[in-house]
């Protein structure tokens, strides 16, 4: 089940307040800034830091190919 578009249009990182971006074939809400994956667990996302995943440089380059790619757009503009 996908995120609901109206909680999408709200969410932002927890540290440094920024856009995210939402893959959700991959479950994730992706922060380019910080190389940094937030899960989405049972449909909620995981939004903690403490819990977040750090990102290698070979990742966020996907991750960051994708976006560009496949025009996924964040969850809202700054």
């Amino acid at each position: 089940m996908a995120l609901d578009p109206r909680l999408l249009e709200i969410l932002a990182c927890p540290e440094d307040k920024g856009p995210l971006y939402y893959f959700e074939d991959e479950s994730i809400l992706y922060n380019p800034r910080l190389s940094r994956s937030y899960s989405i667990r049972d449909d909620i996302p995981v939004m903690l830091i403490d819990e977040a995943n750090a990102l290698d440089a070979e990742e966020t380059a996907r991750l960051d190919t994708r976006i560009s790619s496949e025009g996924i757009e964040a969850t809202f503009a700054p």
